[in-house]
């Protein structure tokens, strides 16, 4: 096939991230549709990126021949029906993450694409960063000796959309959230070895009147290679946006800054954002990124995606992938409630990641 052809489900802030990356970075693409709930914002989306179809029932686009690529940027809890039916459509599927909302429903969405013989991708854009994937380069070539620890944070004062702060649709906090960046970065940094043992430690410290979920957490995370990976993720840290990551060996060590590094000094009265809607942290002093999407690594992820589809290869993150996080993620969660470690790997019948603490709080 020339292009792949593409339809985009969901229509808010991750989903302008990836359309605009499509258009400005991925030739092999084409969008051909967009999926969101209420027809005015859908038919907005469509209109800014000239996209030529629009649906509120992401199973009509489905059914579209033009269609090889569905790109999932939903709320958490419809992931894995979504991608089932995608499935059964027969088409290729990449899912932001997290994969899905509990490791049922994860085995679901690898058996389903497994039958229909399409690649289940997992959106995990930090092992495509272009300065992690420098740090990965010094891994690989030995510059840092062997390995023994990496760190990984991600802190900012809280998502832009609602439905995040709402377990029910999103089944945890920031753990979830932003701890499955972590939790993939030490796998991906190592080699992708089985995790040992997770210990976590969260609190709902600030946001307590927007949720029920964990706003801070610390996370230690073994590995049968015996390396540990240390998260440390917040939705509770005022001034905007800090990313960066640590890799510690017996010969070296390297630190990795996305943002402060390559930044603008800026004071904004108003705000901004990459959305439409301004980011509430860009208020007053903050550091803004250069071309943000490429910096976090989304144009080559989606490109490498793309060209999965186009030439039958097998895609670097993959549904596998994305249930090995959300193992993790479902064991932080019990840690957190049972306040000791725990041993993976990690089997919970739980529906949501955040129920077992959920359930010790009430």
């Amino acid at each position: 096939m020339d292009t792949v052809g593409i339809v985009l489900l969901g229509c808010g802030f991750i989903s302008e991230i990836h359309a605009d990356c499509y258009r400005r970075f991925v030739p092999d693409a084409r969008i051909e549709a967009v999926v969101g709930r209420t027809e005015a914002k859908v038919r907005a989306f469509a209109d800014r990126f000239d996209i030529p179809r629009w649906f509120t029932d992401y199973r009509q686009a489905l059914e579209l021949r033009e269609v090889q690529l569905v790109d999932i940027c939903l709320p958490n809890n419809p992931h894995a029906q979504v991608a089932m039916n995608a499935a059964a459509a027969g088409k290729h599927i990449i899912c932001e993450k997290p994969l899905c909302m509990n490791l049922r429903e994860a085995d679901q969405m690898i058996e389903s694409c497994r039958r229909a013989n399409i690649h289940l991708m997992y959106a995990e854009e930090l092992c495509f960063t272009p300065k992690y994937v420098r740090a990965k380069q010094l891994v690989d070539e030995g510059a840092l000796g062997k390995v023994y620890l990496v760190k990984q944070s991600e802190k900012h004062f809280g998502p832009h959309a609602e439905w995040f702060w709402d377990v029910e649709r999103s089944g945890g906090g920031v753990t979830l959230d932003m701890g499955c960046h972590a939790f993939e970065f030490f796998r991906w940094v190592l080699g992708k070895p089985k995790a040992k043992s997770v210990y976590c430690q969260m609190g709902t410290y600030v946001h307590g009147d927007k949720t029920r979920g964990d706003d801070n957490s610390i996370a230690i995370v073994e590995f049968e290679n015996g390396a540990v990976g240390v998260a440390e993720e917040s939705w509770a840290k005022p001034g905007g946006m800090d990313d960066r990551a640590e890799i510690h060996g017996s010969a070296g060590v390297t630190y990795a800054d996305l943002l402060h590094g390559n930044s603008l000094e800026t004071f904004s009265g108003v705000g901004y954002g990459y959305a439409v809607e301004k980011a509430p942290d860009t208020k007053g002093w903050t550091f803004t990124i250069y071309e943000e999407a490429w910096n976090y690594g989304f144009p080559q992820e989606l490109e490498h995606f793309v060209a999965c589809v186009k030439n039958g290869t097998q895609p670097l993150e993959t549904g596998e992938d994305g249930r090995a996080v959300m193992e993790i993620i479902m064991a932080c969660y019990e840690s957190a409630a049972a306040g000791r470690r725990i041993d993976l790997p990690f089997q919970t019948e739980a529906e949501r990641p955040i129920d077992p603490w959920l359930n010790r709080r009430a």
